[in-house]
């Protein structure tokens, strides 16, 4: 799948970002240990993506007030407000996501992959929000595109769709 270039909105880690764009593609790089969340609201066709590095922000507040897509439980909070503050609705919207891998060999002594995870599914719990569909762990970086037009996620593995 190639997109124009001029399509592709790229979500650097510890970003974020929303459209309404229908010509657009949001897209990051590099999903390994980091997790990467689509949502999107088919009714107002406006979507989201984050990559964020770690778990949990309280180890950090500062950074975390400055940088809040750096942390997966922050990540996730700051990008719902966006969709209600728009008008979406929790029922509507669609989550979708991956990474959460050990791509470098740790021998389980940081499991930031395992616990990014973790706390995605804690948080998106607490909030009531469904998962639709994720890709998670593995050693394999992956690839995380939103097309804004249709809605769909797109993940590439080492140039598999």
């Amino acid at each position: 799948m190639r997109y124009d270039r001029d399509r592709l909105s790229i979500v650097s880690i510890g970003d974020g970002k929303i459209s309404d764009n229908p010509n657009e593609v949001l897209i990051t790089y590099s999903l390994g240990s980091c997790i990467g969340v689509t949502i999107y609201d088919p009714i107002l066709k406006i979507g989201g993506l984050f990559h964020a590095m770690l778990p949990i922000s309280n180890n950090d507040l500062e950074k975390s007030k400055k940088f809040p897509f750096n942390f997966v439980d922050t990540a996730v909070v700051l990008l719902l407000q966006f969709f209600y503050d728009r008008g979406s609705i929790k029922k509507n919207l669609i989550c979708k996501v991956a990474g959460g891998g050990t791509p470098l060999e740790d021998h389980g002594v940081f499991r930031i992959g395992e616990r990014n995870y973790a706390v995605f599914k804690k948080v998106v719990w607490k909030n009531g929000l469904l998962v639709k569909g994720e890709l998670v762990g593995g050693k394999s970086s992956k690839t995380m595109m939103l097309e804004m037009e249709s809605g769909r996620t797109i993940l590439k593995i080492y140039g598999k769709t």
